[in-house]
Parts: structure tokens; C-alpha cells; sequence
């Protein structure tokens, strides 16, 4: 499945970089990418699991900038 979400109060292109590379480590995740320019996260990851890591995600986002969330 592949799903774009919006990220809301992003600041940094260089948290945009550090969310994207631990994101793309999850268990299950075969592609991510955040834009700091369009302030959106693509995410391609399994089916099965697909909400589990979306929350997951959260947390790496929320953990490198705390003001930054993903917009559901």
C-alpha cells in the first residue's frame, strides 16, 4: 500500500532527511520519503501492517522534532 500524508509544523529540511532515513528502517516499510518543500510523507509499506507502522512513524517524527506531527 502506498499512502501520502500531510506533516504539519515541519521546520527543518535536515529532520525532514533524518525522519525519512528511520522511517525507511521499519519492519515492513519498502519505501519512504519526506518532503520538507511540500511538508507530505510517502509511504509505501505492507498491507497487513500498514497501520501499525503509520503510528510508528509518528513516533520517529514526533522523537526528531517534537512540534512536527502526521496528519491522519
Amino acid at each position: 500500500m502506498k499512502k501520502s500524508f500531510k506533516l504539519e509544523d515541519l521546520d527543518c529540511a535536515n529532520c525532514a532527511a533524518k525522519m525519512e532515513t528511520g522511517i525507511a528502517q521499519l519492519d515492513g516499510v519498502k519505501a519512504a520519503t519526506v518532503s520538507f518543500l511540500t511538508q507530505k510523507l510517502t509511504l509505501e509499506a505492507d498491507d497487513a501492517a500498514f497501520d501499525d507502522i503509520v503510528k510508528k512513524a509518528a513516533k520517529i517524527v514526533r522523537k526528531i522534532e517534537p512540534d512536527c506531527r502526521i496528519v491522519l
